[in-house]
């Protein structure tokens, strides 16, 4: 009775707590007095014995009958000698206040029970409830009891209190389930009929059952409302509800408030709904852990808007609990009366009609939520006007009707994505993505967007042939680089850069964070980057140079880049197998921002099983590094389909196009053409000739040449079989130094024996005299004559001249036959033209299939006349002869060339040989 008193009087003024406490004190004697459990004699026995004794006199012989043996008798009890008179007051006391007590009672639980909380169910089963949810009742109705009074029996109403008051423990009898499902399911109605759809939210578990767990509330599990649990889940759901203790207490110590009530009152907005979690354990002796799980949660859940329902639970909380025990399937003893006194259970309401008001309100629910949500509610009225300054939060799916956020800054300042093939990973990364971008502008978020799986989920987001708009904030789009790990190197490198640059501007203005640099710098360029990395394993897939220095590079960035604004999304299906962080758990540890997919494995913490259950289409959310505690479950709306998140980049695209740059595309899928490069298109004659062979797989778009002023070794080789590629990287380098050549002020000497590789000769001769240049053809007879003249030639340079050779170990045997009368041979006339060519204004870009054929070329006279080689479908091993002796890690791929230049490489790095086209599609110069 004394938990009534409280639950009455929570939100009241001192008059109306007192004048309350009266009322249950005078209500509480009463009953007592009724039972004999408050008898005011001088010994409670003696009094009950003598009472029994008057009464059986009374009514067996009638007081003016009494004989005066039994009279006196009585009376010469020393231990009762005064017992008559104040039992008779005690009698008379009772009786008379007895008459008005019921009524009191009903006025108060009325008081506090009003509606569905304590009205009989034919007058609001079936309609939706109107309470905003800001205040509760104190009560709920279970039953009646009654007492039987000197002439008339008196019945008062039983109620209960729960939400912010009390937990409820229900012990069954035996064959007694329909009665407890009956005081479960009539609660339950009667707390989700007052209140209106959305601000109660139900939790089912049963540890015997894995269906039919009160099957007439079915109705509300399509909504947020209601939520079943397995018999193994008993664990996620305590979890589920710490999680909610943790974050609620974290909300009302920042508002300085105790309690979500006190939040209520304070700020005079509900907030958070109240939470029933329904227990059914069958007396089963609970795992020790679940026990404590259970304790610590049922001891913070009544000041988080809590309320647990124990059903045959063998455990007792610390905590408020009133306890209700069944006597048989319509009498129970309730702790709220405060005695024994049994309690006539109200009926089961029917079960058609609970399944119907239970429609109902999911009915109102949905529509108040306006049905399930899409890509568009995510996105805010105004486009931009968010700062990052600070941090970037935004939502990206709902639980419950309400937005779920992610906030990406110092406190979670990396993310990590896991999730299977076909979980919805790619559509959460455009949910995310067109979040953070409607809500910040380009000057606030740049995008670095990076895909190594064989697919272009990103591709949309650059222009294209059909939509030329593109996604503002994107700097840098990479997709299909599932065999190009050093463009993902590359991204590293340039965020290693940005971090060093912004850390000096951070030491220079005396600061420690970006929100401090920016507000002491308000005129530099400093936006939050954030950096995603799909299949970001592949990145480490390998034993070489670029998995070391991946590695390096994305510790030093999550251990450093929070400070500077500089964010990752590291996104994989499964992050165990990467060897290269095996003993280096620090670059996941700074990922504390995990996100989930369905049946994703080892993202969250190794006992938070959240993810296995979660369902299509959602994902779990969790800024506390994966611990259970801090799961968000959440539904992500479809943005990856046709024309979703097209709408939202066009009007970001029509808002910001004139003030940005589009991002820069890097397609592994895709060569480069020539014509395309800018690089290309800024070359003019300036006397520095470079020939270029490629596309650099970098961050910016840049292609990859070789300088060829005079000075000895500036010689050009490509070595490998790989026709193809090595027709492109010739084709290149002779076309891109002819355009840094006025007409007719420079000679293109081309030579090819190999058959097949004709037309492609042919193609370039023409593209080079369309151009006005002074070419010419040398067949293989005439090589070796040719080649002697300009050896001969290099004592008395005139026009700067580049010797164009294709298979050049096709023509050795050839070169090697020596003239009747000549001394020297075509190949000893070669290795001079390579030695003393370049100083004197002749430079030769040579092919050869094999690097031992390069060797015979060069004979004894090392590989320094060789300056600088592409190399194609050759292993690293034969190439660290030409590259200063190092170790060179290469496996030959299709497409990708291994380019180094001894004037400028300390290593070498991998290009992409430009596309070659046929020249009447292409145009003149």
């Amino acid at each position: 009775m004394s938990r009534l008193a409280n639950s009455l009087m929570g939100n009241r003024t001192d008059e109306q707590r007192n004048r309350v406490a009266a009322a249950l004190e005078r209500v509480r004697g009463q009953i007592g007095l009724v039972l004999g459990a408050a008898a005011g004699a001088r010994r409670a026995a003696e009094a009950e014995l003598a009472k029994l004794h008057l009464e059986r006199v009374i009514v067996t012989t009638g007081m003016n009958r009494a004989t005066g043996t039994q009279l006196a008798e009585w009376r010469g009890n020393p231990s009762s000698a005064d017992v008559f008179p104040k039992l008779q007051a005690v009698r008379d006391e009772f009786y008379t206040g007895w008459t008005h007590a019921p009524n009191t009672l009903r006025e108060l639980v009325a008081a506090n029970a009003p509606g569905p909380a304590g009205r009989p169910p034919g007058d609001w089963l079936g309609r939706v409830g109107t309470n905003d949810g800001f205040t509760a009742p104190g009560l709920w109705r279970i039953g009646s009891a009654t007492v039987d009074g000197r002439d008339i029996s008196r019945t008062f109403d039983v109620a209960v209190p729960l939400l912010d008051e009390s937990h409820l423990a229900i012990t069954s009898a035996p064959k007694t389930r329909h009665a407890v499902d009956g005081i479960v399911q009539n609660l339950l109605l009667r707390v989700l009929s007052t209140f209106e759809p959305g601000a109660v939210r139900v939790h089912l578990w049963d540890i015997g059952q894995l269906t039919a767990i009160l099957p007439d509330l079915y109705p509300l599990s399509r909504t947020s409302a209601l939520t079943l649990y397995d018999p193994s889940g008993l664990a996620d759901l305590l979890d589920e509800l710490a999680g909610h203790i943790r974050r609620i207490h974290a909300t009302a110590m920042q508002s300085g408030n105790a309690s979500l009530r006190e939040i209520r009152r304070t700020t005079g907005q509900r907030g958070e709904p109240w939470r029933i979690a329904v227990l059914y354990g069958n007396g089963e002796a609970l795992e020790p852990e679940r026990v404590r799980d259970l304790k610590r949660v049922a001891s913070g859940a009544l000041a988080a808007g809590i309320t647990l329902i124990l059903v045959d639970v063998p455990t007792t909380p610390s905590t408020a609990v009133e306890t209700i025990s069944l006597l048989d399937e319509r009498r129970v003893i309730s702790s709220m009366t405060g005695t024994d006194l049994p309690v006539d259970l109200d009926p089961p309401m029917p079960s058609a009609q609970v399944m119907r008001a239970a429609g109902r309100i999911a009915e109102a629910l949905i529509a108040k939520q306006g049905g399930p949500r899409s890509f568009a509610d995510l996105l805010p009225t105004e486009l931009g006007k968010e700062s990052s300054a600070r941090e970037l939060r935004a939502p990206v799916g709902f639980y419950e009707g309400e937005a779920v956020d992610v906030v990406i800054g110092d406190a979670s300042p990396h993310a990590l994505i896991g999730g299977p093939s076909g979980s919805g990973k790619t559509n959460f990364l455009y949910a995310m993505l067109g979040s953070l971008a409607a809500r910040y502008s380009p000057e606030e978020l740049a995008l670095y967007l990076l895909d190594f799986k064989e697919g272009v989920s990103f591709a949309g987001l650059a222009p294209g042939r059909k939509d030329a708009s593109w996604l503002p904030h994107a700097k840098l789009i990479g997709v299909n680089v599932n065999t190009d790990r050093e463009f993902g190197l590359a991204l590293l490198r340039f965020l290693a850069d940005e971090l060093r640059r912004r850390s000096t501007a951070a030491k220079e203005h005396e600061v420690t964070n970006l929100a401090d640099l920016r507000e002491q710098d308000p005129e530099g360029h400093w936006p939050r980057i954030v950096a995603v990395i799909d299949e970001f394993q592949y990145l480490f897939a390998g034993r070489d140079g670029v998995t070391s220095q991946a590695t390096q590079l994305l510790e030093d960035i999550a251990r450093r880049g929070r400070s500077q604004g500089i964010h990752l999304v590291l996104a994989s299906q499964d992050v165990a197998g990467i060897e290269a962080f095996w003993g280096k758990p620090a670059v996941f540890e700074q990922c504390t921002l995990r996100i989930a997919m369905p049946k994703a494995r080892r993202v969250l913490a190794e006992t938070n099983n959240a993810a296995v259950s979660a369902p299509k289409w959602h994902a779990v959310l969790n800024h506390d590094s994966g611990v259970a505690h801090g799961n968000q479950l959440a539904h992500i709306p479809d943005a990856s389909s046709k024309d979703v998140f097209v709408k939202l980049q066009h009007r970001l695209w029509e808002r910001y196009s004139s003030s940005y740059r589009q991002p820069r595309l890097f397609d592994g899928a895709h060569s480069p053409v020539l014509e395309g490069a800018a690089a290309f298109a800024e070359l003019k004659p300036d006397g520095k000739p470079r020939a270029l062979l490629g596309q650099s797989i970098d961050v910016t778009d840049v292609a990859c040449g070789v300088e060829l002023p005079a000075g000895p070794g500036r010689n050009v080789a490509v070595l490998g079989a790989a026709t193809a590629e090595a027709l492109s990287i010739m084709d290149s380098a002779t076309r891109s130094l002819a355009r840094q050549y006025e007409p007719g002020k420079v000679r293109f000497i081309l030579s090819c024996p190999i058959e097949t590789c004709l037309p492609a000769v042919t193609d370039l001769v023409d593209r080079l005299h369309a151009a006005g240049h002074t070419t010419e053809v040398v067949t293989t007879g005439d090589l070796s004559a040719r080649i002697g003249e300009l050896a001969e030639g290099l004592s008395e340079p005139d026009e700067p001249k580049f010797l164009l050779l294709y298979g050049v170990d096709a023509v050795l045997p050839a070169l090697e036959n020596k003239q009747p009368g000549v001394l020297k041979s075509g190949l000893d006339q070669l290795r001079l033209v390579l030695k003393q060519g370049p100083s004197r204004g002749l430079h030769t870009v040579g092919w050869w299939r094999s690097v031992a054929r390069l060797k015979d070329t060069l004979g004894f006279a090392g590989t320094d006349d060789i300056g600088s080689w592409a190399a194609l479908d050759v292993q690293g091993n034969d190439l660290a002869a030409f590259a200063a002796g190092q170790l060179v890690h290469w496996s030959p791929r299709p497409g990708r060339a291994l380019f180094f230049d001894r004037s400028t490489h300390g290593a070498p790095e991998v290009i992409i040989p430009f596309q070659r086209t046929p020249f009447q599609q292409a145009g003149v110069r």
